[in-house]
């Protein structure tokens, strides 16, 4: 089963949405919209780029122990 967009008033002024999975774990819940019309063109949004947005990692670097603690190496260099 796929997941589900909710369409909700945020205190009663704002209108939000969240997404859940199909578990009901809450995965993304977005900004404030101030009308309903707008929340749903954001759910739109969402669905349109979500399949293919790119990951950009604004972590800091991690030192090369941790990297190696967690068994992150690129399986060329784990040889």
């Amino acid at each position: 089963m796929a997941g589900k967009f909710e369409l909700f008033r945020d205190g009663g002024v704002s209108f939000r949405f969240r997404l859940k999975a199909s578990d009901g774990t809450v995965l993304a819940v977005s900004g404030q919209f101030s009308d309903k019309a707008s929340a749903v063109e954001g759910i739109s949004a969402v669905r349109e780029c979500a399949g293919m947005g790119l990951i950009t990692d604004l972590c800091l670097p991690m030192p090369p122990e941790e990297v190696m603690e967690q068994g992150l190496l690129p399986a060329a260099m784990a040889r």
